[in-house]
């Protein structure tokens, strides 16, 4: 009996024993996975919990982009988001995808203080998204401006007579599906796009105008479509300031926002739904005219993705 009840106290202990060292294992495995996620993710693991200012990059082709709409509105949403810097290095896109990111700027901005710090360029639609902050600051040799929409469609007639292709169709009125780039263009096609520009043309005239410290007509008078330097853009009335990211945060100060707080990059949870023409539809373009796998980064890099950009565009095209 007695060695049966040692074997139950050893028994118990060795229980014990492997309990104690089972926690600490699991304890271990905790910390380095939290470790791991702090040195992975760094400050979008615990940083966007404290006060701080965030970041949100706007660069390349402008579209209407659910993945960039979101993080607008989680910064908006987010108690501790104090003030906002969109940093931007854009020529533009078209012009619904301006649209849709001013909507979401200006109802962020109705939240909280916004900035907008200009890198290299700030044009057409890219500007459209500027001036729904509270505040503009360039560089003084960025690029600024370039107001206006425009559409544009190839026509295919010459190298289809060349190679003696014709169009065959039929359609329930003269206008369905034009222009065409596999017929000329008539007049009445002109003026059907034409009005449609015009009045585009018209609702981004009236939003510099309601945005900026500029009457109307003082923004018909800019806005034909001429690029300006960040110095020509100060005194023109376009931009606020001259600088960087420092004269943002300065301004950000001025509205409350505590200079000192860390600024904070606020990313799209997938990369390739980024502002920029998307890799997988590059890819595919590039694919299908025989580039390689790295067409896709030939095309963005290039800017040709805005060769692919559909309907009406506010794009500025160097």
């Amino acid at each position: 009996m007695a060695t049966t009840a040692d074997d139950l106290i050893d028994r118990r202990r060795l229980r014990r024993k492997l309990t104690f060292w089972r926690v600490c294992a699991l304890l271990v495995a905790a910390v380095a996975i939290i470790g791991a996620a702090v040195a992975l993710f760094g400050k979008e693991f615990g940083g966007k919990s404290v006060d701080h200012i965030a970041k949100v990059k706007i660069e390349g082709t402008i579209l209407e982009d659910e993945a960039l709409l979101k993080v607008l509105d989680d910064v908006r949403k987010a108690s501790s988001v104090k003030g906002v810097i969109l940093s931007i290095d854009s020529p533009g896109g078209t012009t619904a995808g301006g649209e849709a990111i001013f909507d979401a700027v200006r109802s962020l901005a109705a939240a909280k203080p916004v900035v907008a710090q200009v890198g290299t360029l700030a044009a057409s639609a890219g500007y459209m998204i500027a001036s729904a902050t509270d505040h503009i600051v360039a560089r003084k040799s960025s690029i600024v401006g370039s107001i206006g929409v425009l559409a544009q469609f190839p026509n295919f007639t010459g190298l289809m007579d060349k190679l003696g292709i014709t169009l065959d169709e039929v359609k329930s009125s003269p206008l369905k599906a034009e222009p065409s780039p596999f017929n000329p263009t008539t007049e009445e096609e002109r003026a059907m796009l034409r009005s449609m520009i015009l009045d585009s043309y018209d609702w981004f005239v009236g939003i510099v105008a309601d945005r900026r410290p500029l009457t109307r007509p003082e923004v018909l008078v800019l806005a034909d479509g001429s690029v300006f330097t960040g110095r020509q853009a100060l005194a023109n009335k376009l931009v606020d300031g001259l600088g960087g990211e420092k004269e943002a945060i300065a301004w950000l100060s001025s509205k409350g926002v505590t200079g000192s707080l860390e600024v904070i990059e606020w990313k799209p949870k997938k990369e390739d739904a980024g502002w920029l023409f998307s890799k997988s539809a590059a890819q595919a373009v590039g694919q299908a005219i025989g580039l390689p796998g790295a067409g896709a980064d030939i095309l963005r890099e290039s800017g040709a993705d805005r060769l692919f950009l559909d309907g009406l565009v506010s794009v500025w095209h160097p």
